[in-house]
């Protein structure tokens, strides 16, 4: 099944052997174009599914006009209840791309996207549907969450160790800049009647709420096919379940999930509930603007992964949270005095911080896992180094997905947060202060294990190590 390293002239090869980017003379002459080819694809096909993810943060802010009888705290549980099956559906999907392979996962995941489009695009134009049925179909948009762990597990095997900051932040902001991209377009094609051919007419209020859906089915096409014909999978990417299970043993697995929960759940997190909270707190202001937010979180995460490759990703975690506690206490403050403006532009440094935190995090996790097991080889010569790298190499593949799920389920947890404090107390400032306490304890443990040398020999590793 597997071949030698293909050429560029060759896009269609499906396997690929001897896959050896830290071969200097073989990345220059080949091995660049063909991962450079793959993160294209996965970009996209990542970009679609994190667009359909969020699809709903924009939708239940339309169903009341469109004439559901929803409570504020439903809608909210609409929004939140994606993020929660996207968070458990990562679990899985990390492991897929080492037993089907980067590309043929990757066909199968875009394919079963029609999925949630397909079934939003009728059941919105259902006013009478009951909120249980609705529940479930806004959950299979969760099947889009998934995307992000695999295609990150993926791509980390392509690039050499020097890049996979720059990589991996360019593959994630390709995919998180879909929340901005269905957040300022859904809002258009739901306001004019441009897909006649799927519609028959708008539904109350004058929306077009199927075109939430239909919008996305010609893109997954050209998703599906692009993975067909010039994508590949590498068979030194291939691991069992139990050389990757191995991750979950791991200490370090389980602070970085605790930490990306503070960076990307929320990205996540706030990406979906950002409409919402708008309307609820600011109903004169329209929630199109919601789209800037993901939109410069998306575009500051390359930033994040740059950083971190220059000085090392736990330096720019640990700034980035002193931020995002700034940030925190600055949203809360002008939800107090009600003034839009502030509001709008804390929340903006606190996207921003989420992104660079984003690339920051995961710059982080192939360094940790690569000094950890250099470690424990020490001493065993060139054959235990080259062990030790290997296995490395596919842990921190599994651990990149592993940690993408854990953090993914701010997604859930911070919509939740908002609906159940706003219907509690009136406003979000209770579920603010459990964030800001919250950060504050990512702030801690970065500093512990990841800045702090005295702790151990094990942490002054990692620290010299620029993780």
């Amino acid at each position: 099944m597997s071949s030698t390293p293909n050429s560029i002239d060759k896009p269609n090869s499906t396997w690929i052997s001897d896959w050896d980017p830290e071969n200097a003379k073989f990345w220059e002459s080949e091995g660049k174009f063909i991962a450079r080819r793959n993160l294209i694809w996965s970009i996209i096909a990542e970009h679609l599914g994190f667009s359909i993810w969020l699809i709903w943060s924009i939708v239940a802010t339309k169903l009341p006009q469109a004439g559901f009888p929803y409570s504020t705290d439903q809608l909210f549980q609409l929004v939140a209840l994606p993020g929660l099956i996207g968070s458990l559906i990562r679990f899985p999907y990390t492991f897929a791309v080492t037993t089907f392979g980067g590309r043929n996962w990757t066909i199968i995941s875009a394919t079963v996207l029609f999925i949630p489009t397909i079934a939003l695009a009728y059941f919105v134009t259902q006013p009478d549907t009951p909120f249980w049925v609705m529940l479930l179909v806004a959950a299979t948009a969760g099947l889009g969450g998934g995307n992000f762990a695999s295609s990150m597990t993926n791509i980390s095997f392509f690039y050499p160790d020097r890049m996979k900051g720059w990589a991996l932040g360019l593959n994630a902001a390709g995919g998180n800049i879909g929340v901005s991209s269905v957040q300022l377009l859904t809002p258009i094609l739901m306001g004019v009647g441009l897909i006649n051919l799927y519609q028959a007419t708008p539904s109350a209020g004058g929306l077009y709420l199927q075109n939430a859906g239909l919008m996305w089915l010609l893109p997954l096409v050209i998703a599906v096919l692009g993975a067909v014909f010039f994508m590949n999978n590498l068979t030194n990417a291939r691991a069992s379940l139990k050389d990757q299970f191995a991750i979950v043993r791991r200490k370090h697995t389980w602070i970085m999930s605790y930490i990306y929960i503070g960076t990307f759940g929320s990205f996540i997190g706030y990406s979906a509930a950002f409409p919402l909270l708008i309307k609820t707190q600011f109903p004169t202001v329209s929630v199109a603007i919601a789209f800037l937010g993901p939109l410069v979180g998306s575009l500051s995460r390359p930033l994040g992964g740059l950083l971190a490759d220059k000085v090392g990703g736990a330096i720019v975690t640990f700034w980035n949270f002193i931020v995002m506690l700034g940030a925190t206490v600055g949203v809360m403050y002008f939800i107090d005095i009600k003034e839009f403006g502030g509001f709008l532009a804390m929340f903006l440094v606190l996207f921003i911080t989420t992104g660079v935190g984003n690339g920051s995090t995961y710059r982080m996790i192939p360094s940790i896992f690569r000094e950890e097991n250099l470690r424990k080889a020490k001493g065993s010569g060139e054959a235990g180094r080259a062990l030790a790298l290997s296995v490395a190499k596919i842990e921190s593949g599994a651990a990149l997905g592993f940690i993408g799920a854990v953090g993914a389920c701010g997604g859930y947890l911070i919509p939740r947060g908002f609906g159940a404090s706003i219907q509690a107390t009136g406003g979000p400032h209770l579920a603010l202060a459990i964030y800001l306490a919250f950060y504050a304890s990512c702030l801690a443990l970065t500093w512990w294990y990841y800045l702090r040398r005295s702790y151990s020999p094990q942490s002054t590793s990692l620290a010299e190590a620029r993780v």
